[in-house]
């Protein structure tokens, strides 16, 4: 008898690669410095840079057009000259040189010139940011072997999204608290940590990355496919120039077959079918972008206070990525089905309904606009000036004057008088009289004043009525009714005191904002909002109380009735912000759920029609219609077609809704690719093939999606994901 033993022998699985960690530490701290610096960026170019809301806009939208411009940069950079981790390592330490200039800007003791910082710094990260964005993913599929490892590299990309999202989401709810809560420098703000943060952790993930290297599976750079693309097309026009006559072709892209082969133009037609519906789809990101600029300007005006918490205007952003991860179930068991039985199934109906949906969000960010001009404060028109009067005196005075509309008027005790709406088309100057009855100013030879109100058109000027060595003293002073462009209380103190010469304010809110108020001088300052306590004797003795809220304007007159007795009270020049920021929350839900439609099915759509070896370019291009959107927001702020703010919101829905007109009649003309025509009017996209994944040529990102894997949804859905 023959026995015969069979030997079977199994090669150990093959070990997750160390190297990830360090991969994903410097994704993580590149999005908590990328997202955390712009989520403050717009109110610091505003509110310490002293840049009006357009030019805010306009520098806002063009970093975040060049952050979406230098992938393609980026790429080329990696695939045809540098590698992945030399473009990762030499580009994060230029994205770190650029978050540092902006923080040291930042510091007022350094009196560095900081406009001039911040706008080379922001170059310096969009340059950074955007020439990694391709290579980071792609850099740790790298680091997997295929076959082998496709379920290791399926986690991978699960983990690396994580990272993206939970820097997105911890910098835009950590870096506004930062900003605000925390006092530094002797101002009521510290933006200068703001920034500083995200860049220290910029600075600890290159030294990470870089304590990789050994450990780094690198691959040498093999050329890019969007360099061949413009290489043929180019090619293709300069051989028809040339041949057109003695050798006619079908297709001006057929030229280029005898150079680069007849697959690479069949492929670079149908990539140019694609990028037809490409057109309009700049507009949404120009709608959808403007969450950090516009609609941050909006909530600055509005009131955020919820119980004993306060939202920031720049937390609202959070909304977007808190959202995204409960509309992605949402959409696919209930909304999607739902929509199938009215007959939007495929995969243009469905985008063009998310782009519809972004429309209306900017509907009702223009009915919210509306609602906060009612609190706006009332300025002069360059034709009128504006005219108040307080009298800090324990007695009435009837005043006389020759200001048109106004002849006769009375100002109470601890009162104010304003004349808002004052005809001036000049410097003009109005004489008046003003007498009292009561028997105490009588005696005090106080009884009469008279003097000449001077008038300038375009500004407003105030009056002040009070006692110095029992003499009437009238003090003028230039004013404003403006409101704090950070949406904090402003207040201005007018004291008819003998005894203090400065008070101490302390919020009672707020143990950490406490003010010294100089009663000799009569400037404007912004506040913590909340209740007031004042003190004297050097802050130990209480003699009043007054509440400041959010984006009010007050006047607080302070009068000594008797020795160490005080009366205090407050006058509202523009009122507060009474709007409250929740009314944001509908257009933040709409134009989130439009993103999901749009984003998600037109990167779907793109990847499934997009021939084999086009897989990277038509990401390339994707990202290209976020950059010439964001040039799209500049324009219009530059042009300023209108002047409302409502007004503009408006306009860009309408845009946004022609803009969704064309796309419909672009998409009707499209026609599918045939493998995929039945799975797509079912509503269900083809999912890539590994097995024909292995002859894609140099990729732009190798996502999981290029790598033969199916991504997690969450990949290309909210702002944090739609890039990578």
């Amino acid at each position: 008898m023959v026995s015969t033993r069979f030997e079977v022998s199994s090669s150990p699985p093959i070990r997750y690669p160390k190297s990830i960690f360090f991969i994903i530490s410097n994704e993580f701290s590149e999005r908590f410095n990328y997202y955390g610096m712009r989520t403050v960026l717009a109110l610091y170019l505003t509110q310490k840079l002293n840049y009006d809301d357009d030019s805010a806009t306009v520098i806002y939208h063009v970093f975040t057009s060049l952050a979406y411009f230098f992938p393609l940069m980026g790429a080329i950079l990696a695939d045809s000259f540098l590698g992945k981790f030399k473009t990762i390592l030499y580009l994060s330490i230029v994205y770190c040189i650029g978050s540092t200039l902006i923080a040291m800007g930042a510091i007022p003791p350094l009196n560095l010139p900081a406009t001039s910082m911040t706008v080379i710094g922001l170059l310096f990260i969009a340059v950074g940011s955007g020439g990694i964005k391709p290579c980071v993913s792609a850099f740790g599929g790298d680091q997997f072997k295929l076959p082998e490892q496709a379920v290791q590299l399926a986690k991978f990309f699960s983990l690396f999204y994580f990272a993206i999202n939970a820097g997105s989401l911890i910098s835009t709810t950590l870096t506004p608290i930062l900003r605000e809560d925390i006092h530094c420098f002797n101002e009521t703000d510290c933006f200068s940590l703001a920034f500083g943060v995200p860049a220290v952790l910029m600075i600890f993930s290159i030294l990470v990355f870089a304590c990789g290297k050994s450990m780094y599976s690198i691959k040498k750079p093999a050329g890019n496919m969007v360099v061949l693309v413009f290489k043929c097309i180019g090619n293709a026009l300069s051989t028809k120039v040339k041949e057109q006559d003695e050798n006619p072709r079908s297709h001006w892209l057929d030229y280029a077959e005898m150079k680069y082969g007849r697959q690479i133009v069949q492929d670079i037609k149908s990539l140019m079918k694609i990028l037809v519906l490409y057109i309009p789809l700049p507009v949404f990101w120009a709608l959808f972008d403007q969450q950090g600029s516009r609609w941050t300007f909006q909530a600055t005006r509005m009131n955020g206070e919820i119980g004993a918490f306060t939202i920031k205007p720049d937390q609202m952003q959070v909304i977007n990525p808190l959202l995204i991860l409960a509309f992605i179930p949402f959409f696919e068991g209930l909304v999607y089905p739902v929509l199938e039985k009215v007959g939007i199934r495929t995969p243009l109906q469905k985008l063009s309904f998310g782009g519809i949906l972004a429309g209306a969000a900017f509907v009702l960010s223009g009915f919210v606009e509306l609602a906060l001009d009612e609190t706006n404060a009332v300025m002069p028109t360059p034709m009128e000036s504006q005219l108040r009067i307080y009298n800090g005196l324990p007695c009435d005075y009837h005043f006389k004057s020759e200001i048109p509309n106004f002849n006769n008027f009375t100002v109470q005790s601890i009162g104010a008088f304003e004349a808002i709406h004052v005809s001036t088309m000049q410097n003009t100057t109005f004489r008046f009289t003003a007498e009292t009855t009561e028997s105490f100013c009588v005696k005090a030879n106080m009884s009469n004043i008279t003097g000449t109100f001077y008038l300038n058109p375009g500004n407003a000027v105030s009056y002040f009525i009070s006692q110095k060595a029992n003499n009437v003293n009238l003090l003028e002073y230039a004013d404003s009714a403006e409101k704090d462009k950070r949406g904090l209380p402003r207040v201005r103190f007018l004291a008819n005191i003998k005894t203090a010469k400065k008070v101490l304010l302390k919020n009672s809110w707020n143990t950490d904002a406490q003010y010294n108020v100089s009663l000799n001088t009569y400037d404007q300052f912004p506040v913590a909002d909340g209740e007031y306590d004042l003190y004297s004797d050097n802050g130990t003795r209480k003699i009043a109380s007054v509440k400041l809220e959010l984006g009010g304007v007050y006047t607080v007159i302070l009068h000594e009735v008797l020795e160490n007795e005080f009366k205090l009270q407050r006058h509202t020049v523009t009122p507060s912000n009474s709007l409250h920021m929740l009314w944001l929350v509908p257009q933040y839900v709409v134009i989130t759920a439009g993103e999901v439609m749009f984003s998600i099915t037109g990167l779907q759509f793109s990847y499934s029609q997009a021939p084999e070896s086009m897989k990277s370019v038509i990401q390339a291009f994707w990202l290209l219609t976020v950059a010439i959107g964001n040039m799209l927001v500049v324009f219009i702020a530059e042009a300023k077609f209108v002047e409302s703010q409502s007004v503009e919101f408006f306009l860009f829905a309408v845009l946004m809704f022609l803009d969704m007109a064309l796309f419909m009649i672009l998409a009707a003309r499209y026609h599918y690719s045939e493998d995929d025509h039945k799975d797509i009017e079912s509503g269900d996209m083809k999912k890539p093939d590994i097995d024909k994944m292995d002859d894609v040529p140099s990729k732009l990102d190798q996502g999981p999606l290029e790598k033969g894997l199916e991504a997690p949804k969450a990949a290309y859905t909210n702002e944090a994901y739609r890039e990578d």
